[in-house]
């Protein structure tokens, strides 16, 4: 039953996807609700912003390994490349809407390391190395999404499958979808605004200019 055995397959990648290893250290270590502070995302970065910065290491370890996990046993299991992606990316859909945080979650680029780790070591080089640029500029959001928007001409340029590039045009779909969603971040009245904002999240991943005062702010 290869068809039964996809579908669990991709069902397993969102299941293990949706586990909110962020908020959960974040809770356990500080008590603090990651939903109610900074961006209101349960991600690293307010991880690391709010609670411990330590914890980043090993909870953005076990985020990456969310992602890989499936992938590889998509592999390992003899049902291709193309349901191993997908497995990919449904545990990268349930890191940004995981039913155990009522679908309250974060961007998945750790997750998506995970499923490039295991069909395109490649790409993840390739992330890292914007990520850190951003890193060091203290704003990593805008870095995240040209290094994901360029990464297919990574993939042709390597002699990488068009399954890799196919995963990587669904992360840019999701990515772009959650930061409109934005967990279901109210947009302001006013059309002028909302337009304002609307830009500032497919851009900057938040609702305004200063970075700083965005992830610090207490909601």
């Amino acid at each position: 039953m290869p068809i039964a055995n996809a579908i669990l397959m991709i069902i397993l990648g969102y299941l293990l996807g949706s586990i909110p290893f962020d908020y959960l250290a974040a809770k356990l270590v500080n008590g603090v609700d990651l939903r109610r502070v900074g961006s209101g995302t349960p991600s690293g970065s307010m991880l690391y912003e709010h609670v411990r910065r330590w914890l980043v290491v090993p909870v953005g370890i076990l985020d990456v390994a969310k992602g890989a996990l499936p992938t590889y046993l998509g592999l390992k299991l003899g049902l291709g490349e193309a349901v191993a992606a997908a497995a990919g990316i449904a545990a990268m859909i349930g890191h940004n809407w995981p039913i155990f945080l009522r679908f309250i979650g974060g961007r998945g680029i750790s997750t998506l390391l995970g499923a490039l780790f295991v069909l395109f070591p490649w790409g993840d080089a390739w992330l890292l190395g914007f990520l850190a640029v951003g890193f060091l500029l203290k704003d990593s959001a805008p870095f995240a999404l040209v290094s994901v928007l360029s990464m297919p001409a990574l993939v042709l340029a390597l002699g990488g499958s068009i399954v890799v590039i196919g995963l990587i045009g669904a992360a840019v779909l999701i990515m772009l979808i959650k930061r409109l969603e934005a967990n279901r971040r109210p947009l302001p009245p006013c059309a002028a605004e909302r337009r304002r904002v609307i830009w500032m999240r497919l851009l900057l991943d938040r609702d305004m200019l200063d970075h700083r005062a965005w992830i610090r702010r207490e909601l």
